[in-house]
């Protein structure tokens, strides 16, 4: 099962020490973030997700990825812009397709 992992960068707010990283796999999207004596995971499935929102600054990129079930959104913060276009762009691959063929607008999208 491949996935993708993106680290947010060490320089933002939260992300010095224990940078949030999201995994996004064929079967859901993962947020874990660290601290100093535990691990924080949220997932929510591909087929749950309802929206995925990008605020874009300067540099950085704030994701907001909303789920239909009426759960907690999955959030964070410090990415690079490209990496959260990048995930919108897998997340909507993969709920495009489900048999496993990643191709969005034309373009295929590899996980690796």
């Amino acid at each position: 099962m491949p996935s993708a992992m993106f680290q947010a960068s060490r320089w933002t707010r939260g992300n010095f020490l224990f940078p949030t990283v999201i995994e996004v796999t064929d079967k859901s999207v993962v947020r874990h973030k660290r601290s100093w004596f535990s691990k924080d995971e949220i997932s929510i499935s591909i087929a749950k997700i309802a929206s995925v929102h990008i605020k874009t600054g300067i540099i950085w990129a704030d994701i907001l990825i909303e789920s239909t079930g009426g759960t907690d959104p999955l959030k964070s913060h410090g990415h690079k812009k490209a990496d959260a276009r990048r995930i919108r762009e897998m997340v909507e691959a993969l709920q495009g397709d489900s048999h496993g063929d990643l191709s969005a607008g034309g373009a295929k999208v590899k996980l690796s």
